[in-house]
């Protein structure tokens, strides 16, 4: 397993032997993203995902979860909190 410097924690850790998601960002996550920080965004989307109500086969879920996804893990954009007003909707 490949050591990599984790882009959310910034500790040179052992990375995935592969990916845990597929894609353009996979291959992010696998570069530069740590075991341990992906556990915590699990926690996080299970989190969005349950109190937002999400279903994540619609589109718009998902593109909702990849963009915080993105913003957890990379720092990139604004995550959204768990703010308990949007309950059942994830209009922002």
């Amino acid at each position: 397993m490949p050591a990599i410097t984790c882009l959310r924690c910034g500790q040179s850790k052992p990375g995935f032997e592969k990916s845990p998601f597929p894609g353009a960002i996979g291959a992010r996550i696998l570069d530069g993203t740590c075991p341990d920080c992906w556990a915590e965004w699990l926690k996080q989307q299970t989190m969005l995902i349950n109190h937002y109500g999400l279903n994540v086969m619609d589109p718009q879920a998902r593109q909702f979860l990849t963009k915080n996804m993105d913003a957890y893990l990379f720092r990139a954009g604004q995550l959204d909190e768990v703010d308990t007003s949007k309950q059942g909707t994830i209009a922002h």
